[in-house]
C-alpha cells in the first residue's frame, strides 16, 4: 500500500513550519553554491555587486536558471541578461 504525503510529527505547529524554512532555505544555499562554483571552476571572475546578487537570490526558479546558464556564460553578469531585457 502506498503513503500519500509525509508525515511530519507536530504537523501544523510551529515545530513544522520551523523545519520547512530551514529545509527551503538549505536548498537556496546550495543552489547559490552550485551556481557560485559553477562560474569559479570556469574561472570566470564574479564581482562583489554580482556575488551579493547571487546570494541575496530566494527564488529556486530563477537560481536553477542563473546554474544552468553559468555554464555557458562568458562573464558573470550575462547570468542576468533575461531579466535585465524584461522577458
Amino acid at each position: 500500500m502506498a503513503v500519500v504525503g509525509s508525515y511530519f510529527p507536530g504537523r501544523g505547529t510551529l515545530i513544522e513550519e520551523t523545519f520547512l524554512k530551514g529545509k527551503a532555505e538549505g536548498e537556496v544555499h546550495s543552489r547559490v553554491q552550485g551556481v557560485l562554483r559553477a562560474l569559479e571552476k570556469r574561472g570566470i571572475t564574479t564581482p562583489p555587486e554580482t556575488r551579493d546578487r547571487i546570494t541575496d537570490c530566494t527564488d529556486l526558479g530563477t537560481l536553477d536558471r542563473w546554474f544552468d546558464r553559468a555554464f555557458t556564460v562568458s562573464t558573470a553578469d550575462e547570468l542576468f541578461a533575461e531579466e535585465e531585457l524584461g522577458q
